[in-house]
């Protein structure tokens, strides 16, 4: 079974098995073929795993929840949550993702599938992958919740008024499952029927509780898990050419390149950077979890979210001028100074017959040219001789002056459909972020820590870490931070960051355009540390009260 047919089949399984209700505490299964016609086969069990495979997430909502960040800025409130999240607007109206439909099916699987006559070495596979994916929809409530109520089978309507559990028990329940099931999964899949890549490997599994263990805190527990997948041949992915399109663009403008060496080195830094994300790459050796998407039929949308008025995008997610000025220097690896708001507004209205506006954007991270359009930015890959020019005001332009152009893959654009690169979930550069925060958390600066974060930065041709300069804890802290930033943007990251690292108070403010002009009135209430539980699921179930701080 190709990737393809592979989704094609869990389409069908999940309209066969499952109704479109959301409200999984209210009620047991709808809609549910008869149990004497079903799991009568291996075909039945593989088609049941598949539509639970259905609801691992896509990027567009990770990219919008950089909106709810200071990375970017989400202009239309009717697309997503980041924007009346970054208002600081939040109410118990709001569902942030308070969903317990691929936990109910993965309960209703886990019961049902021993009927089915099969192998059972592959029917236990195929428990433990059916076990991640309701560990890694614990995770995520976790993050967002914190107290979810803990549920492991199918309830019966008497059974479904259930009260939230705490976070701790939820925490050691993902752990413990991630812990079990590793021992379950292979590295691999060598394609084929019931071993077709994108299933969930090991790897994914030690990956994903290496997260939770950094996001809780748990800082040897995360080392012991990154240094597990560290050790299982992944790598981060590289290129070593440009293509016609890719060296028609004129970098010499923006970087004051010593020589041809320096240039090669930015050059295949940005290309590598960029290309992990296209189609045309998908599946390399850095992926560890992806998503599968059917080309034109099981399509993102994400070309059209982050794309101008003049690509035909709607600049619904877009950078923040926090985001650009974090961007370090190529030439010395060190932050830069931005300019002040007032000095760039009057820079850019004097562009047209004074340069000195594009100055701010030289000499930075490929990283900022791969992610970031800015005026006159060059982009030959998406259209022949272009460059990006703001449009101030205009429909479906971005309101803060920049627009994303990571994660558009220009193959699709050209073809004039939608974005189906696969997305991906987890990569094994986060694994060295989460092996470098966490053994600095734990003991210190040492070899290895800094060693993880020059990978990422030779990758994309940077200057290694300044060791001597960084050669406390405390400031090897900030060093990391900043490479997670940039590394991960518009990943789903940040919004999770700058919660547990407690800095949203700061970061969280007010955003302006190029001309200084106010985009958004931003402020933080320390509630947003935890999103609500929707109201209406407390008004059928009282037993989930009380409701997170702030929010009765």
């Amino acid at each position: 079974m190709t990737r393809y047919t592979f989704h094609i089949a869990a389409l069908t399984a999940s309209c066969l098995l499952f109704s479109c209700n959301k409200d999984f505490l209210e009620r047991p299964p709808q809609n549910q073929l008869s149990e004497g016609t079903f799991w009568t086969s291996e075909k039945d069990a593989t088609a049941a795993l598949n539509a639970i495979y259905q609801q691992i997430d896509g990027s567009d909502g990770n990219a919008y929840e950089d909106g709810s960040t200071d990375n970017a800025h989400a202009q239309y409130p009717w697309e997503s949550n980041a924007t009346t999240i970054s208002l600081g607007d939040v109410t118990t109206s709001m569902n942030e993702g308070w969903n317990f439909e691929a936990i109910r099916r993965v309960n209703y699987f886990l019961e049902n599938v021993d009927k089915a006559p099969m192998d059972n070495t592959l029917k236990e596979r195929y428990k433990a992958e059916a076990r991640f994916m309701r560990a890694f929809r614990y995770a995520n409530m976790l993050a967002n919740f914190g107290d979810v109520p803990l549920i492991t089978k199918t309830l019966t309507v008497e059974e479904s008024y259930v009260a939230r559990t705490p976070k701790a028990e939820v925490l050691k329940f993902i752990t413990d499952e991630l812990t079990a099931i590793a021992a379950i999964l292979p590295p691999s899949y060598a394609g084929g029927k019931n071993n077709e890549k994108g299933r969930i490997t090991k790897g994914a599994v030690l990956a994903l509780k290496a997260r939770v263990h950094l996001y809780s805190g748990q800082w040897q527990q995360a080392v012991e898990a990154a240094e597990q997948v560290m050790g299982m041949g992944y790598e981060l992915f590289r290129v070593t050419s440009e293509d016609a399109k890719d060296a028609a663009d004129d970098y010499a403008r923006w970087v004051d390149f010593a020589d041809a060496d320096e240039a090669t080195r930015f050059r295949l830094g940005l290309r590598s950077y960029e290309k992990l994300f296209w189609q045309q790459y998908e599946g390399n050796k850095e992926v560890i979890l992806d998503r599968q998407h059917i080309p034109e039929k099981d399509a993102k949308f994400i070309n059209t979210l982050l794309l101008s008025d003049d690509l035909g995008g709607w600049s619904s997610i877009a950078p923040t001028q926090s985001l650009v000025d974090a961007y370090q220097s190529f030439k010395t690896g060190e932050a830069i100074t931005p300019l002040s708001a007032a000095e760039r507004a009057a820079r850019y209205k004097a562009r047209a017959i004074d340069p000195a506006f594009y100055a701010e954007y030289r000499n930075r991270d490929p990283r900022f040219y791969a992610s970031i359009l800015f005026d006159e930015a060059p982009w030959n890959s998406i259209e022949e001789g272009y460059s990006f020019t703001w449009v101030k005001g205009g429909n479906n332009c971005s309101k803060t002056g920049y627009n994303f152009r990571k994660y558009v893959d220009p193959v699709a654009w050209g073809a004039r459909i939608d974005n189906h690169a696969n997305h991906i979930i987890i990569r094994y550069a986060e694994i060295l972020l989460i092996y470098a925060e966490a053994k600095n958390e734990l003991s210190g600066p040492d070899a290895t820590v800094y060693d993880a974060i020059d990978q990422l930065r030779t990758r994309a041709g940077m200057p290694l870490l300044n060791r001597a300069a960084l050669g406390s804890q405390t400031l090897l802290r900030e060093a990391i931070r900043q490479e997670r930033r940039i590394e991960l943007v518009l990943e789903g990251h940040r919004f999770r960051d700058i919660r547990r690292w407690q800095i949203a108070p700061n970061v969280m403010t007010s955003l302006y355009d190029l001309e200084n002009g106010l985009v958004q009135t931003r402020k933080w209430d320390n509630k947003l540390y935890l999103m609500p539980v929707p109201q209406s699921d407390i008004d059928k179930n009282p037993k989930l009260n009380p409701n997170n701080p702030g929010y009765q």
